[in-house]
């Protein structure tokens, strides 16, 4: 099942800063939410974050008839690249994203998929690794990459106005996980504070669990966010 798609007119209870739709397909036993997003007047879109399920993703593309031009990845884990390289090979686009320093993860995958109970999930390395500050884009949108490490080290936020793809950096009331042998929880709060908050409030936040959620919620109510505010340089 998928969500059905929403405008960020709609997200944000405003006009649209740009014609970009989105709709949320939740895949994998970790319930994680690959993301379709596609402008609203040529259809093009990327899928952000295909865990698993690609039948699924295909199907919600199909549905919402989105030519798929992009492949974006967050970071590696396997909840959020295990169906990459399948997709990869369904549609013949190229995956950017996350990070180098995700390299790891990413070959791991098989070893990740068969702990977790997520047979055919296979390695991949993207067409692209991304850096901070690089940019991405589909039909004339562009979104700005940036570096948000602590979860993973090579884990990529996704930037443009009015909207904010954060993988697994930021949830609904609480923070990604850090207690991994290569987290890094005040790495992780660090990004929040320098990277996130400084988006304005009513920015939507698409996130790698859960609801989606604001910048501005999450100031005022997430005490992980609270703490990241009122960290030490």
């Amino acid at each position: 099942m998928f969500a059905q798609p929403l405008t960020l007119a709609a997200a944000l209870g405003s006009a649209a800063v740009m014609p970009i739709h989105h709709a949320t397909i939740t895949v994998t036993p970790i319930q994680q939410n690959c993301t379709l997003l596609w402008d609203g007047v040529s259809k093009a879109g990327v899928v952000i974050d295909p865990g698993g399920d690609v039948d699924r993703i295909l199907d919600a593309a199909q549905t919402m008839a989105v030519q798929v031009e992009r492949i974006w990845l967050t970071h590696g884990h396997i909840d959020h690249a295990g169906g990459a390289a399948a997709l990869r090979d369904a549609l013949q686009v190229p995956i950017e994203g996350p990070d180098e320093r995700d390299a790891f993860l990413l070959d791991a995958l098989p070893q990740a998929g068969r702990q977790f109970g997520m047979t055919g999930a296979r390695a991949v390395r993207p067409d692209r690794w991304l850096q901070d500050r690089d940019t991405v884009g589909f039909a004339g949108h562009t979104f700005m990459v940036r570096h948000c490490p602590g979860h993973t080290p090579g884990h990529v936020v996704f930037v443009a106005e009015g909207l904010a793809i954060v993988g697994d950096v930021l949830f609904r009331g609480a923070v990604g996980r850090t207690d991994f042998a290569y987290g890094d929880g005040p790495l992780l709060l660090r990004g929040i504070r320098d990277v996130l908050m400084p988006l304005p409030d009513e920015t939507t936040v698409l996130c790698g669990h859960g609801p989606a959620t604001t910048i501005g919620r999450e100031r005022r109510a997430n005490p992980f966010v609270k703490q990241a505010l009122g960290s030490a340089p």
